[in-house]
């Protein structure tokens, strides 16, 4: 399973690709940030935004959209202007007719660290030790996308998601026949 996962801004958005299945360790495809340009009126920068996430669904056809959920920032500007930067993303989510799973901030930290209350620096440590990297995801966008895509992978039960399509009968298959039955 492919998971992308965003950490959503007006400035910068980050991003994480990351596939696993549940069974061995997850492994981190591509990271990286969608920048625009500060003096950009806002709706050019959020086509933009927009525009990147559809070039990263396009490019890996990931299985989900992992959302970092708003956190509310003292500034009440900023926490409507970061609103609009996920309604562009999970509007892209949407169009590719992805499921699309939104976290809060602490959710992430939970399922990474395991505690909520994690600062960024361990969060960035646990992500290098359960994708096994060499270095930190960077910038800090970046690794907050990561972080996103592996708290999806962490809390979906994969065996159990594999397991329940697996046992999906195909149209095809023969009926079984009840024992005891004549035909």
């Amino acid at each position: 399973m492919i998971v992308l996962g965003i950490d959503p801004g007006t400035a910068t958005t980050g991003y994480g690709v990351v596939s696993g299945d549940g069974s061995r360790p997850p492994v981190l495809i591509e990271c990286g940030v969608i920048r625009t340009k500060p003096r950009d009126p806002l709706p050019e920068r959020l086509r933009e935004i927009h525009d990147g996430v559809e070039e990263l669904i396009a490019r890996h056809h990931p299985h989900a959209l992992a959302v970092e959920d708003v956190f509310y920032a003292k500034n009440v500007r900023t926490t409507v202007v970061l609103g609009h930067a996920r309604g562009v993303v999970l509007l892209a989510g949407a169009q590719a007719h992805i499921e699309v799973h939104e976290f809060p901030p602490a959710e992430i930290k939970k399922a990474v660290v395991g505690s909520g209350g994690a600062t960024k620096e361990q969060v960035q440590f646990m992500l290098t030790r359960l994708l096994r990297l060499k270095s930190v995801p960077s910038p800090s966008d970046a690794a907050d996308g990561v972080a996103a895509a592996l708290t999806y992978l962490m809390t979906a039960r994969l065996p159990k998601i594999a397991a329940a399509h697996a046992l999906v009968p195909s149209p095809f298959a023969p009926k079984p026949i009840a024992r005891g039955t004549r035909r």
